[in-house]
C-alpha cells in the first residue's frame, strides 16, 4: 500500500498495463487495446463473410441479417407532429411551411469539436474485395487497400494480355472486418453481420446464436492478432478486462467471459459496469451516468462507487437513430439532392450521413443552415460529389428529448426465448440459495458462495430489464428520483455524466441542464442541475476508466482464471458451451459480486 501511494500513475500504468487489454463491445463499435494506450481502437462491431459457395449463386448485395426499414403510417404521423412540437420551441418553419425566399436565411458552417479539419467532406472509397494470389498459394488478409476506386476504373479498361494472368489469379477475400465491411459495394457476395444491436446479441430467426459468436471471434481475434499485435500462442500471458453496457443480461456475459477465456485463450479477465467505469474514468464516486450510444442510451446512478440497479432505465435509441433522421428531415424540406441514399441497405450511406450529423448537427434556437457536400455512392464507381444547403439541422438531435421523431424501431426485435430467462447482472443473484455440486470445494477452495454448477440449476422466473420510451429528461429525472433520498437526490441532479459520441453535440449540455430542470415534479425542493465535464473523451471515457480499474489492487479476487473458467463451465475438447447454456447467472455473478 505504501508504494501504491507513492507511485507516479504513468509508472503504475506502464508496469502492469503492457499486458492488460480493456474490451468495451457495443452496438456499432468496439473499444479495445492495451491499458499502455492512451486511447482505444474503436473498430465498427460488424464483419462481412462471402456468401457463394460451390453450388451457391451470387448474391448481388450486402446483407444486413435483420434488415427490416418498414415503418407504419402512424409512427409516420406521430414523427410529423413531434417535428412541429420541436419545430414551435426552436421557432423555426413547421414541416408543412413554405419559406418564402429561402435562400435569404443565414447561412453558417456549424463544425463540430470532433471533427478534424479538412477531412469532414472527403468521400468514402469502395472496399478491395479482392486478393492476389502469391505463387500458386494465397494468404488471406483481412486488411484491405483503401485506394480502391482507381482499380475499380482500371478493371473496366482494356486488360493488357501480360496482366491478364495476374487478373485471373485475383479471388475474393473470404471475410472482411469493421469499416471495410461497411464499404463493400452491393454487386460483390457479401452478407454484412452485426453481432450486437439494440445493446443485445443480435439473434434471429436469420442469425443464430452460434453464428453471432463466431463472428464476434472472428472479429476479436482479427483485432488481437492484426491490430494489437498479441498473437495467440503467448495470450495467455496477457489479461482482459470486459467492459459490458448495463443491457447486458447474464447469458450474454457468459457467452463472452467464454469466448474471452477460452477461444481467445486469455489467461485471466474481469467484468466490470460500463457505468461505474464511466465514474473511475472521470474521477468521480458519485453520479448520474447517461450513455448515449449508437443504438441504445442507458441511464443509471452511481453512489460512493457502488451501482444502483433499481435506477436503470434502458432507452431504445441512440445516435445511429438522429443520423437517420437528419436524412429524413432534409427529405421532407426537399433540401437532398436527387440520389438515392438508404443508410439502411446501404451502410457506406450511414457513414456518410453520421459525418455530415457530426460536422453541422447542433441544438440552438432559430434557423440553422448550413452548405455541405453530400457524396453519392453507386455500385463500384467513384463517390459523386453534390453541393447542397442542409436546413433545420437543430432538429434531429432534439429527437433525444422527442423519442417518436427518431422513429427508432427499423429492426425486428430479438426472439424472447433468448431473454426471458436472464437475472439482471446488477441484481444480487449470488444471495439465492440454489443446490451445489459436490467438487465446487476442489475447484475453488475457500469459496462457499451459495450458487451451483451447471448440471442441477434449477428455473425460475425473471422480471424483465426496464425498457422505457420515454425522452432522456424524463429519464434521467425518473431515474435520480428513484434513489428515495432527497441529499443524494441534490447530489445527482449535479453530477451528471454525459458519454458517447452524441454527448458533443454542440448545445446539448445546456439542452440536458435546462430539460431535466423543468421535469422535476414542482414538489421537489430540488432547483439545480449541472451537467460535469468530462475529464477524458466522451467516446471512450468507460474505456479510461477500466484502465484505471485494471491496474489497482482493489477487486482482485474478482479476477477469473481461464483454468478455473474452463473446469467449473467448458467441456473440454468440445465447441460446445455450458450444457445448460440458458442458466448462466451463477459463475459469473459470483466473481461480479465477490
Amino acid at each position: 500500500m505504501d508504494y501504491l501511494k507513492n507511485v507516479v500513475p504513468s509508472q503504475l500504468i506502464a508496469e502492469r498495463g503492457s499486458t492488460l487489454v480493456i474490451i468495451n463491445p457495443g452496438s456499432a463499435n468496439i473499444k479495445i487495446g492495451l491499458a499502455t494506450q492512451d486511447a482505444p481502437l474503436i473498430i465498427p462491431h460488424c464483419i462481412a463473410r462471402r456468401t457463394v459457395g460451390a453450388n451457391t449463386p451470387p448474391r448481388k448485395n450486402v446483407i444486413d441479417q435483420t434488415l427490416n426499414s418498414q415503418v407504419t403510417t402512424a409512427q409516420h404521423v406521430e414523427r410529423e407532429r413531434a417535428y412541429d412540437t420541436i419545430a414551435s420551441f426552436l421557432k423555426i418553419p413547421f414541416l408543412g411551411e413554405e419559406v418564402a425566399n429561402a435562400y435569404s436565411r443565414k447561412m453558417a458552417r456549424l463544425d463540430g469539436p470532433n471533427i478534424q479539419s479538412g477531412k469532414k467532406e472527403s468521400a468514402f472509397s469502395w472496399t478491395d474485395v479482392l486478393e492476389k494470389k502469391t505463387g500458386s498459394s494465397s494468404t488471406l488478409k483481412a486488411s484491405t487497400s483503401n485506394d480502391v476506386t482507381q482499380q475499380s476504373s482500371d478493371l473496366n479498361k482494356d486488360v493488357d494480355p501480360k496482366d491478364a494472368a495476374s487478373v485471373s489469379e485475383s479471388k475474393y477475400k473470404e471475410i472482411i472486418f469493421g469499416e471495410e465491411s461497411l464499404r463493400i459495394p452491393q454487386s460483390e457476395p457479401y452478407c454484412l453481420r452485426r453481432p450486437i444491436r439494440r445493446g443485445h446479441f443480435n439473434v434471429s430467426p436469420h442469425y443464430s446464436s452460434q453464428q453471432v459468436l463466431e463472428d464476434m471471434h472472428a472479429l476479436w481475434e482479427w483485432i488481437l492478432t492484426e491490430k494489437l499485435c498479441i498473437p495467440r500462442s503467448g495470450r495467455v500471458m496477457y489479461s482482459a478486462m470486459l467492459i459490458v453496457p448495463e443491457t447486458f443480461d447474464s447469458r450474454e456475459i457468459k457467452e463472452l467471459l467464454s469466448l474471452i477465456l477460452g477461444d481467445l485463450c486469455f489467461g485471466v479477465a474481469v467484468v466490470q459496469q460500463e457505468a461505474l467505469a464511466t465514474v473511475f474514468g472521470n474521477g468521480l464516486s458519485t453520479a448520474c451516468v447517461v450513455n448515449i450510444g449508437s443504438q441504445v442510451t442507458s441511464v443509471i446512478c452511481i453512489e460512493d462507487g457502488v451501482t444502483l440497479p433499481a435506477t436503470g432505465i434502458t432507452l431504445s435509441y441512440g445516435g445511429e437513430d438522429i443520423t437517420r433522421c437528419l436524412l429524413w428531415t432534409q427529405r421532407h424540406h426537399q433540401t437532398w439532392p436527387p440520389i438515392r441514399t438508404d443508410p439502411l441497405a446501404k451502410p457506406i450511406d450511414l457513414l456518410m450521413l453520421n459525418r455530415l450529423k457530426e460536422s453541422y448537427c447542433q441544438i440552438k434556437e432559430g434557423e440553422t443552415d448550413a452548405v455541405a457536400v453530400v457524396h453519392s455512392y453507386e455500385d463500384s464507381m467513384p463517390a459523386g460529389a453534390h453541393k447542397t444547403r442542409l436546413t433545420a439541422l437543430n432538429v434531429p438531435p432534439m429527437g433525444l428529448f422527442y423519442p417518436k421523431l427518431l422513429v427508432p424501431e427499423v429492426y425486428p426485435p430479438p426472439p424472447r426465448k433468448w431473454f426471458h430467462d436472464y437475472e439482471d447482472m446488477l441484481e444480487d443473484s449470488f444471495q439465492m440459495e440454489f443446490p451445489r455440486r459436490s467438487d465446487v470445494t476442489d475447484l475453488y477452495p475457500g469459496f462457499n458462495p451459495g450458487v451451483p454448477m451447471w448440471e442441477s440449476y434449477p428455473a425460475f422466473v425473471n422480471k424483465p430489464k426496464k425498457e422505457e420510451k420515454i425522452g432522456l429528461a424524463e429519464a434521467i429525472t425518473k431515474s435520480i428520483m428513484l434513489t428515495g433520498r432527497i441529499e443524494l437526490q441534490r447530489k445527482l441532479f449535479c453530477s451528471i455524466q454525459l458519454g458517447g459520441g452524441v454527448s458533443l453535440t454542440n448545445g446539448l449540455v445546456a439542452a440536458v441542464e435546462d430539460r431535466v430542470l423543468h421535469a422535476i415534479p414542482p414538489n421537489e425542493a430540488i432547483d439545480m442541475v449541472e451537467v460535469l465535464q468530462s475529464r477524458n473523451n466522451p467516446i471512450y471515457v468507460s474505456w479510461k476508466g477500466g484502465v484505471i480499474l485494471g491496474i489497482l489492487e482493489c477487486n482482485r479476487d474478482a479476477w477469473i482464471h481461464r483454468e478455473d473458467w474452463i473446469r467449473g463451465g467448458l467441456y473440454v475438447g468440445t465447441n460446445r458451451k455450458y450444457r445448460e447454456s440458458y442458466y448462466i447467472q451463477a459463475q459469473p455473478m459470483c466473481y461480479i459480486n465477490s
